[in-house]
């Protein structure tokens, strides 16, 4: 049995438009690899109710876990939220145990917590609370759907409150070959090797330097010998034009 698989949703229009760099799916690749979880998808939709619950009910048909970025803040656009509770068919509101945290916090920095702040406690009936210890305000998981917040450095604190309540699998272990030739010299022959290991995965990644073309061949899978034994018929074939 392969390990559990993931997909990721960034909702968000400043995405789309260019003008912010979302950093959260690098953070969530790394941090899935190292449980054992498989990232397959990643989608990114506008701040579009209609968009947003057809990628959730797809992806959570598709994949063991979906983590979503974005939308669940205190403004009119931040719609995840109710879109994920429309997806399930669930009822969503403001929450006492939700209202509780943001009212204790908001208390300590003497700030009202207004109509648009309690807008963050609406978390569906049945959902789990994600930790939130920068913001406070609390993602959630219903069903098998993790929504979370678009700010890099909330998104990854709630990955690490997360992670823990996760079944994972076998950490997906990985090694780099460069090789100093272009990819139609080394094509053949890895593509040879690769169907010799049919329990590991091959990557080829070209590059250009100084006039002179390249490729680093990344190698993946569980099993740390099978990897080495793999880049060592790789270092045999192309000699000293492996690294």
């Amino acid at each position: 049995m392969g390990n559990p698989t993931a997909a990721m949703l960034v909702i968000g229009d400043e995405i789309l438009s260019g003008r912010t760099r979302d950093a959260n799916m690098h953070h969530l690749a790394g941090r899935l690899t190292e449980a054992g979880i498989d990232l397959r998808e990643v989608r990114v939709v506008a701040d579009d109710a209609e968009a947003i619950k057809t990628a959730v009910r797809a992806l959570s048909e598709q994949h063991d876990s979906v983590f979503t970025s974005g939308g669940i803040g205190p403004t009119h656009d931040d719609i995840t939220a109710d879109c994920v509770a429309a997806a399930f068919d669930t009822p969503i509101d403001v929450r006492e145990d939700a209202r509780a945290l943001l009212q204790a916090h908001y208390d300590r920095q003497g700030l009202e917590l207004n109509a648009a702040r309690l807008r963050m406690a609406r978390i569906p009936e049945s959902a789990a609370l994600i930790d939130n210890p920068v913001s406070t305000a609390p993602g959630f998981s219903l069903g098998n759907v993790h929504v979370m917040a678009g700010v890099p450095a909330v998104f990854e604190a709630m990955v690490t409150s997360l992670l823990p309540r996760l079944t994972g699998g076998a950490p997906v272990l990985s090694d780099t070959l460069r090789i100093d030739r272009g990819e139609g010299d080394i094509a053949e022959p890895l593509g040879r090797i690769d169907a010799a290991y049919e329990d590991l995965s091959f990557g080829s990644y070209p590059f250009l330097r100084d006039g002179l073309y390249g490729a680093n061949v990344v190698i993946r899978g569980v099993d740390a010998g099978r990897i080495q034994a793999a880049k060592a018929e790789l270092k045999a074939v192309f000699g000293e034009d492996a690294h």
